[in-house]
Protein backbone atom coordinates (compact mmCIF):
# COMPACT_ATOMS: atom_id res chain seq x y z
CA UNK A 1 0.00 0.00 0.00
CA UNK A 2 1.08 3.54 -0.74
CA UNK A 3 -0.29 6.76 0.78
CA UNK A 4 0.17 10.31 -0.48
CA UNK A 5 -0.01 12.82 2.37
CA UNK A 6 0.08 16.61 2.04
CA UNK A 7 2.16 17.48 5.07
CA UNK A 8 1.52 20.94 6.54
CA UNK A 9 4.17 22.97 8.31
CA UNK A 10 4.28 22.32 12.05
CA UNK A 11 4.31 18.51 12.02
CA UNK A 12 7.25 16.21 12.66
CA UNK A 13 8.02 13.04 10.67
CA UNK A 14 8.58 10.84 13.71
CA UNK A 15 6.51 8.53 15.86
CA UNK A 16 8.01 9.78 19.13
CA UNK A 17 9.00 13.35 19.91
CA UNK A 18 10.39 14.42 23.31
CA UNK A 19 8.92 17.89 22.78
CA UNK A 20 5.43 16.54 22.15
CA UNK A 21 5.01 18.15 18.73
CA UNK A 22 2.26 16.91 16.35
CA UNK A 23 3.26 13.85 14.31
CA UNK A 24 2.31 12.99 10.75
CA UNK A 25 1.68 9.40 11.83
CA UNK A 26 -1.33 10.53 13.86
CA UNK A 27 -3.21 11.14 10.58
CA UNK A 28 -2.62 7.69 9.08
CA UNK A 29 -5.04 4.75 9.16
CA UNK A 30 -4.13 1.62 11.07
CA UNK A 31 -2.52 -1.27 9.20
CA UNK A 32 -3.46 -4.71 10.58
CA UNK A 33 -0.29 -6.72 11.04
CA UNK A 34 1.94 -4.01 9.57
CA UNK A 35 3.03 -0.40 9.83
CA UNK A 36 3.53 2.66 7.68
CA UNK A 37 7.06 3.60 6.61
CA UNK A 38 7.79 7.21 5.72
CA UNK A 39 9.65 7.55 2.43
CA UNK A 40 12.21 10.20 3.33
CA UNK A 41 11.58 13.06 5.70
CA UNK A 42 10.45 16.65 5.63
CA UNK A 43 11.58 19.27 8.12
CA UNK A 44 9.22 20.55 10.79
CA UNK A 45 8.63 23.78 8.82
CA UNK A 46 8.58 22.15 5.35
CA UNK A 47 5.34 21.13 3.71
CA UNK A 48 4.27 19.17 0.65
CA UNK A 49 4.27 15.61 -0.63
CA UNK A 50 5.16 12.87 1.83
CA UNK A 51 4.90 9.22 0.75
CA UNK A 52 4.11 6.32 3.07
CA UNK A 53 4.25 2.62 2.23
CA UNK A 54 3.85 -0.71 3.98
CA UNK A 55 6.58 -2.28 1.82
CA UNK A 56 10.11 -2.13 3.22
CA UNK A 57 11.66 -3.06 -0.15
CA UNK A 58 9.79 -0.26 -1.93
CA UNK A 59 10.82 2.25 0.73
CA UNK A 60 14.45 1.19 0.38
CA UNK A 61 14.23 1.44 -3.41
CA UNK A 62 12.90 5.00 -3.16
CA UNK A 63 15.32 6.23 -0.49
CA UNK A 64 18.65 4.51 -1.24
CA UNK A 65 21.24 7.07 -2.42
CA UNK A 66 22.50 4.93 -5.33
CA UNK A 67 19.16 5.25 -7.13
CA UNK A 68 19.32 9.06 -7.00
CA UNK A 69 15.57 9.49 -6.82
CA UNK A 70 14.71 13.01 -7.96
CA UNK A 71 12.92 15.39 -5.57
CA UNK A 72 11.34 18.63 -6.75
CA UNK A 73 10.59 21.60 -4.52
CA UNK A 74 8.87 24.96 -4.82
CA UNK A 75 10.91 27.52 -2.89
CA UNK A 76 9.95 31.03 -1.79
CA UNK A 77 12.88 33.28 -0.89
CA UNK A 78 13.31 36.74 0.58
CA UNK A 79 15.09 38.24 -2.42
CA UNK A 80 16.41 37.14 -5.81
CA UNK A 81 19.37 34.98 -6.78
CA UNK A 82 22.31 36.93 -8.14
CA UNK A 83 23.99 35.64 -11.36
CA UNK A 84 27.13 34.64 -9.46
CA UNK A 85 25.07 32.79 -6.85
CA UNK A 86 23.07 31.07 -9.60
CA UNK A 87 26.31 29.62 -10.99
CA UNK A 88 27.33 28.38 -7.54
CA UNK A 89 23.97 26.73 -6.85
CA UNK A 90 24.04 24.76 -10.11
CA UNK A 91 27.76 23.91 -10.18
CA UNK A 92 28.33 23.04 -6.53
CA UNK A 93 28.68 24.50 -3.05
CA UNK A 94 30.68 23.00 -0.21
CA UNK A 95 28.39 22.25 2.74
CA UNK A 96 29.30 20.81 6.14
CA UNK A 97 28.64 17.26 4.88
CA UNK A 98 30.20 17.65 1.42
CA UNK A 99 29.52 19.37 -1.91
CA UNK A 100 25.93 19.78 -3.09
CA UNK A 101 24.07 21.42 -5.96
CA UNK A 102 20.70 21.76 -7.65
CA UNK A 103 20.18 19.52 -10.66
CA UNK A 104 17.77 22.10 -12.05
CA UNK A 105 16.96 25.65 -10.97
CA UNK A 106 14.06 27.59 -12.50
CA UNK A 107 12.87 31.12 -11.79
CA UNK A 108 9.11 31.08 -11.26
CA UNK A 109 8.74 34.85 -10.84
CA UNK A 110 7.69 37.16 -8.05
CA UNK A 111 9.40 40.10 -6.43
CA UNK A 112 10.69 41.29 -3.10
CA UNK A 113 9.90 38.89 -0.28
CA UNK A 114 7.69 36.73 -2.53
CA UNK A 115 10.05 35.32 -5.15
CA UNK A 116 9.54 31.68 -6.17
CA UNK A 117 11.91 29.10 -7.65
CA UNK A 118 11.63 25.44 -8.66
CA UNK A 119 14.59 23.23 -7.78
CA UNK A 120 15.38 19.53 -8.05
CA UNK A 121 17.91 17.47 -6.12
CA UNK A 122 18.89 13.80 -6.21
CA UNK A 123 19.84 13.41 -2.56
CA UNK A 124 17.96 13.43 0.70
CA UNK A 125 20.40 15.13 3.05
CA UNK A 126 19.11 17.01 6.07
CA UNK A 127 17.87 20.54 5.17
CA UNK A 128 19.82 20.42 1.92
CA UNK A 129 17.65 22.88 0.00
CA UNK A 130 17.60 25.41 2.84
CA UNK A 131 21.35 25.12 3.43
CA UNK A 132 22.15 25.68 -0.24
CA UNK A 133 20.17 28.92 -0.26
CA UNK A 134 21.70 29.98 3.06
CA UNK A 135 25.14 29.49 1.50
CA UNK A 136 24.37 32.33 -0.95
CA UNK A 137 22.84 34.54 1.77
CA UNK A 138 19.20 33.91 0.88
CA UNK A 139 16.53 32.98 3.41
CA UNK A 140 13.89 30.41 2.51
CA UNK A 141 10.54 31.59 3.83
CA UNK A 142 8.50 28.68 2.45
CA UNK A 143 9.46 25.24 1.13
CA UNK A 144 7.07 22.79 -0.53
CA UNK A 145 7.93 19.40 -1.98
CA UNK A 146 5.83 18.96 -5.10
CA UNK A 147 7.25 15.73 -6.53
CA UNK A 148 9.10 12.60 -5.42
CA UNK A 149 10.34 10.52 -8.33
CA UNK A 150 7.39 9.96 -10.67
CA UNK A 151 4.77 10.81 -8.04
CA UNK A 152 3.56 14.42 -8.00
CA UNK A 153 1.53 16.16 -5.31
CA UNK A 154 -2.14 16.07 -6.46
CA UNK A 155 -3.44 19.57 -7.08
CA UNK A 156 -6.69 18.89 -5.21
CA UNK A 157 -5.03 17.42 -2.11
CA UNK A 158 -5.24 20.03 0.65
CA UNK A 159 -2.81 20.40 3.52
CA UNK A 160 -3.37 17.74 6.18
CA UNK A 161 -5.24 15.42 3.79
CA UNK A 162 -4.18 12.03 2.45
CA UNK A 163 -5.10 9.78 -0.45
CA UNK A 164 -4.23 6.15 -1.05
CA UNK A 165 -2.83 5.08 -4.40
CA UNK A 166 -5.01 2.44 -6.13
CA UNK A 167 -3.47 -1.06 -5.98
CA UNK A 168 -3.19 -1.34 -9.77
CA UNK A 169 -1.23 1.93 -9.90
CA UNK A 170 1.07 0.70 -7.14
CA UNK A 171 1.79 -2.52 -9.05
CA UNK A 172 2.44 -0.61 -12.27
CA UNK A 173 4.76 1.81 -10.48
CA UNK A 174 6.74 -0.99 -8.82
CA UNK A 175 7.03 -2.78 -12.15
CA UNK A 176 8.43 0.33 -13.83
CA UNK A 177 10.96 0.77 -11.01
CA UNK A 178 12.05 -2.86 -11.32
CA UNK A 179 12.36 -2.53 -15.11
CA UNK A 180 14.51 0.58 -14.80
CA UNK A 181 16.73 -1.15 -12.23
CA UNK A 182 17.12 -4.26 -14.41
CA UNK A 183 18.15 -2.13 -17.39
CA UNK A 184 21.23 -0.94 -15.48
CA UNK A 185 24.07 -3.43 -15.93
CA UNK A 186 26.86 -3.78 -13.32
CA UNK A 187 29.26 -2.06 -15.74
CA UNK A 188 26.88 0.85 -16.17
CA UNK A 189 26.41 1.11 -12.42
CA UNK A 190 30.17 1.11 -11.83
CA UNK A 191 30.72 3.75 -14.52
CA UNK A 192 27.99 5.92 -13.10
CA UNK A 193 29.42 5.62 -9.60
CA UNK A 194 32.89 6.55 -10.87
CA UNK A 195 31.44 9.51 -12.78
CA UNK A 196 29.58 10.67 -9.67
CA UNK A 197 32.73 10.35 -7.58
CA UNK A 198 34.79 12.31 -10.10
CA UNK A 199 32.11 14.98 -10.30
CA UNK A 200 32.10 15.41 -6.52
CA UNK A 201 35.92 15.52 -6.44
CA UNK A 202 35.99 18.18 -9.18
CA UNK A 203 33.34 20.21 -7.37
CA UNK A 204 35.27 19.99 -4.11
CA UNK A 205 38.51 21.06 -5.83
CA UNK A 206 36.74 23.98 -7.51
CA UNK A 207 35.25 25.09 -4.20
CA UNK A 208 38.62 24.86 -2.43
CA UNK A 209 40.31 26.89 -5.17
CA UNK A 210 37.63 29.58 -4.94
CA UNK A 211 37.94 29.73 -1.16
CA UNK A 212 41.75 29.95 -1.40
CA UNK A 213 41.53 32.82 -3.91
CA UNK A 214 39.15 34.72 -1.65
CA UNK A 215 41.45 34.17 1.33
CA UNK A 216 44.50 35.46 -0.55
CA UNK A 217 42.57 38.54 -1.63
CA UNK A 218 41.81 39.39 1.98
CA UNK A 219 45.40 39.02 3.19
CA UNK A 220 47.64 42.16 3.55
CA UNK A 221 51.42 42.45 3.19
CA UNK A 222 53.24 41.92 6.48
CA UNK A 223 53.86 45.08 8.39
CA UNK A 224 51.45 47.22 6.32
CA UNK A 225 48.05 48.63 7.13
CA UNK A 226 45.12 49.06 4.76
CA UNK A 227 46.26 52.63 4.01
CA UNK A 228 49.73 51.42 2.96
CA UNK A 229 51.55 52.99 5.91
CA UNK A 230 53.97 50.91 7.88
CA UNK A 231 52.39 49.77 11.07
CA UNK A 232 53.88 50.88 14.35
CA UNK A 233 55.61 48.36 16.53
CA UNK A 234 53.71 46.94 19.42
CA UNK A 235 55.12 47.52 22.87
CA UNK A 236 56.24 43.89 22.87
CA UNK A 237 58.14 44.44 19.58
CA UNK A 238 60.09 47.44 20.86
CA UNK A 239 63.51 47.05 22.53
CA UNK A 240 63.25 46.76 26.29
CA UNK A 241 64.09 49.95 28.16
CA UNK A 242 66.97 50.04 30.57
CA UNK A 243 65.97 49.61 34.15
CA UNK A 244 65.63 52.87 36.03
CA UNK A 245 66.76 53.38 39.61
CA UNK A 246 63.95 52.99 42.04
CA UNK A 247 62.84 56.18 43.69
CA UNK A 248 63.11 56.47 47.43
CA UNK A 249 59.82 55.96 49.18
CA UNK A 250 58.31 59.06 50.75
CA UNK A 251 57.60 59.00 54.45
CA UNK A 252 54.17 57.68 55.17
CA UNK A 253 51.68 60.28 56.37
CA UNK A 254 48.70 59.37 58.40
CA UNK A 255 45.79 61.35 59.69
CA UNK A 256 45.80 61.75 63.43
CA UNK A 257 42.50 59.92 63.59
CA UNK A 258 44.23 56.84 62.17
CA UNK A 259 47.40 56.99 64.25
CA UNK A 260 48.04 54.11 66.61
CA UNK A 261 47.84 54.64 70.29
CA UNK A 262 50.80 56.69 71.52
CA UNK A 263 52.44 56.84 74.85
CA UNK A 264 51.71 59.78 77.08
CA UNK A 265 55.07 61.38 76.31
CA UNK A 266 54.50 61.12 72.57
CA UNK A 267 50.94 62.44 72.89
CA UNK A 268 52.27 65.62 74.52
CA UNK A 269 54.79 65.96 71.74
CA UNK A 270 52.10 65.40 69.08
CA UNK A 271 50.06 68.36 70.34
CA UNK A 272 52.56 70.73 68.78
CA UNK A 273 52.35 69.26 65.28
CA UNK A 274 49.65 69.69 62.70
CA UNK A 275 46.59 67.44 62.75
CA UNK A 276 47.93 65.48 59.79
CA UNK A 277 51.62 66.03 60.26
CA UNK A 278 54.39 63.56 59.54
CA UNK A 279 54.91 60.73 61.96
CA UNK A 280 58.04 61.50 64.04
Amino acid sequence: RVLLYHKPAGEIVSRDDPEGRPSVFAHLPRVPGGRWIAVGRLDFNTEGLLLFTTSGSLANRLMHPRYEMEREYAVRTAGEIEPESWEKLTSGIELEDGPAKFETLTDEGGQGLNHWYRVTIREGRNREVRRLFEAVNLTVSRLIRVRYGDIALPSGLKRGERVEMPPEEVRAWMASLAKAEAAVTPEMAAAKAAEKKAEKAAAAARIRASASAQLQGRQRPHGRTDSGRARSLRPSDAAPRASEPRRAAKPRRLCQARRPALTLRRKKRALSVARCGAIP
